[in-house]
């Protein structure tokens, strides 16, 4: 084959890559068009994005060791008070350690369990809640079943008993959230399957022969992808609190790892004097969860056809 037909043979398949990267560029516009309406919402972003980057380069935005201790540097407060020094911004905790250092650090922790349960937690969900709402009847009965007796334990006690019997560590406290997340993209999942399964373009795909599996996955889920996005974005958020809840029980990533929730443990027993070891983890945890529910309320309004202007 000479090189002439090479390349008549292959305009098609550019031309189809050229048009489908259009089609990107074009509903990516679209969605920042929407999405920068909500200002509110793009400051959330800018939040989680700056924590995401930090997060990726700690070892290039702090020279200090988040876990060895200096005990030459013990309870500093942070540079604009009085014994402050700008050698540790945020001051240091009861071991000398710099905590924005630690802070930067623990957002891996925090960012990466979020990230990782829900990412699972929506795959399991949106694949037991298509099955459930798509063929309902017994297998529906099953699946709904098993949620009703996980949604009758409250999250942080169930999640609290599963790390208490796998023991704390990273991969545990992962397994322990997993264990219910799933039910919250699966309710939502099957809730919107019970509706679009009655549209006509099921109806369609169905009357010219298209399978059980091509509806579920290349017709309906598609069309209610949207919502799963912003639902499992929203959770991201709940997912961090839950870990940083289990951390400051002691039952999280282990010392001296750091983590937020320990490190607003840690500081308890200061707080009346060095109330900036506590605070300042604190407020991370505030700043990441608010990011992320800002963020998720501008994709809600940007991606829900119902809610644009």
């Amino acid at each position: 084959m000479g090189k002439a037909e090479e390349i008549i043979m292959a305009e098609p398949f550019q031309d189809k890559v050229i048009r489908s990267l259009l089609r990107m560029l074009t509903s990516f516009q679209e969605f920042w068009r929407l999405y920068r309406k909500n200002r509110m919402a793009v400051i959330g972003g800018a939040i989680v994005i700056a924590f995401v980057l930090l997060a990726i380069l700690a070892p290039y935005v702090t020279s200090h060791d988040p876990e060895t201790p200096n005990f030459l540097a013990i309870r500093k407060p942070p540079a604009w008070l009085s014994g402050g020094s700008w050698t540790y911004p945020l001051g240091t905790d009861h071991l000398g350690r710099d905590i924005l250092t630690r802070i930067i650090y623990g957002a891996r922790v925090s960012l990466l369990v979020g990230f990782i349960v829900v990412c699972f937690a929506t795959i399991v969900g949106v694949i037991l809640g298509l099955i459930s709402g798509y063929f309902g009847g017994k297998v529906d009965a099953v699946i709904q079943r098993v949620i009703d007796t996980l949604l009758a334990f409250p999250y942080l006690i169930l999640a609290t008993a599963l790390v208490a019997v796998l023991g704390p560590g990273l991969r545990n406290i992962i397994i322990a959230l997993l264990y219910k997340e799933w039910i919250y993209p699966c309710r939502v999942v099957r809730g919107e399957v019970l509706v679009a399964k009655e549209q006509e373009y099921v109806e369609a795909a169905r009357t010219v022969g298209a399978g059980d599996r091509y509806i579920m996955f290349k017709e309906i889920l598609p069309n209610i992808l949207a919502s799963t996005i912003v639902v499992s974005t929203l959770r991201v958020a709940t997912v961090i609190l839950m870990e940083a809840s289990l951390s400051f029980l002691g039952m999280g990533v282990e010392p001296p790892t750091p983590a937020w929730g320990i490190m607003v443990a840690e500081g308890r027993r200061f707080i009346n004097t060095e109330w900036w070891i506590s605070t300042f983890p604190g407020l991370a945890i505030l700043f990441a969860v608010l990011g992320i529910n800002l963020m998720g309320e501008g994709l809600r309004d940007a991606l829900d056809p119902k809610l644009r202007a």
